[in-house]
């Protein structure tokens, strides 16, 4: 999970270099060739600009700033990547809740729950918390 993470990492920093917002990660949209390496793929949302005020991405990824229509930057790029990170770890997205509107309240206003050890049998590091 760490080579994958900095492979990501790596990919969206080359476009944050180039001005590039890729505005649309998610799983889906990861590609692993068949030496193991990571490919982005999909960049329909991906936007050359410093700052933006279009509503786009996948629910479950989209950051709060991109809620609240205040602009965003590429940081919702590395806010997708800390939720593309617990959801290698844990199986789901940290906010997810199948009412969307719910689910766009926890983005905007909840704090992030881990699971419980005992009870998901799920243990993330104080290391990988600190990352996400």
């Amino acid at each position: 999970m760490v080579f994958y993470t900095a492979q990501i990492a790596l990919a969206l920093s080359y476009l944050h270099k180039s001005n590039i917002m890729y505005r649309d990660l998610k799983p889906e949209n990861i590609l692993v060739s068949k030496d193991g390496y990571l490919r982005l793929s999909d960049f329909g949302l991906a936007k050359q600009a410093k700052l933006s005020n279009t509503f786009c991405g996948t629910p479950e990824y989209i950051s709060p700033e991109m809620l609240m229509g205040t602009g965003h930057d590429h940081t919702s790029d590395w806010w997708a990547l800390g939720v593309v990170i617990y959801e290698m770890l844990t199986g789901i997205p940290p906010f997810y809740d199948k009412n969307r509107n719910v689910m766009f309240l926890n983005i905007e206003r909840a704090k992030i729950h881990w699971p419980d050890p005992q009870r998901h049998g799920i243990i993330v590091s104080d290391v990988a918390k600190d990352i996400i």
